[in-house]
């Protein structure tokens, strides 16, 4: 991330609302900018299918859920942030190999740390453990706050935005999909 580009950037949007880039209380705002978009993007970098160069075989062929998992996100129409739960579940592939559970959230971080859409953000995530697991089955559900709703445009602070992504097993067998979100919404 060209952090320079950053700041240079956020100097030009101070000028362009009105504001003084020089002045006290603005004068490391760009700086600060540049970090805060360097952290908030750091999954540009990242390549998630790493999480999974270890997996564990455990013969474990039942559903693993990982729930309540906070993300955080930049919608890509207006940099603004959106941020909520996720919630994900596979079943393994019927060789038994789990991953280790923390690899889940990491995986959400990686795409919600990208200038996003919540509904990619969903099929990224459900995509990536199908090509890295080869699982029997993934559901990804995703509940966000839209900032770019909220407190802008048609200023409905509270409101829920909820994407589903269901491959496999949960797409082809109700019971288990159902299974899953009974656990999920429990």
């Amino acid at each position: 991330m060209d952090l320079k580009k950053v700041e240079e950037g956020v100097r030009l949007i101070l000028e362009g609302v009105g504001e003084d880039p020089n002045r006290e209380g603005l004068l490391k705002t760009p700086e600060r900018v540049a970090k805060m978009y360097a952290e908030c993007f750091a999954g540009l970098a990242a390549d998630p299918a790493e999480y999974f160069e270890t997996t564990f075989d455990e013969h474990h062929e039942e559903m693993v859920l990982v729930r309540d998992i906070p993300f955080y996100s930049m919608c890509e129409h207006h940099l603004a942030p959106f941020f909520g739960k996720a919630h994900v579940a596979y079943i393994p592939a019927s060789d038994g190999r789990i991953c280790g559970i923390s690899k889940l959230a990491r995986l959400v971080d990686a795409y919600a740390r990208r200038p996003q859409v919540q509904e990619r953000l969903t099929s990224q995530i459900a995509d990536t453990l199908i090509e890295q697991l080869h699982p029997q089955g993934v559901i990804v559900v995703m509940e966000a706050e839209h900032l770019c709703m909220s407190m802008r445009g048609v200023k409905k602070p509270g409101s829920k935005t909820t994407t589903s992504a269901v491959r496999g097993a949960f797409e082809k067998n109700h019971a288990t999909r159902a299974e899953a979100l009974s656990l999920i919404f429990r």
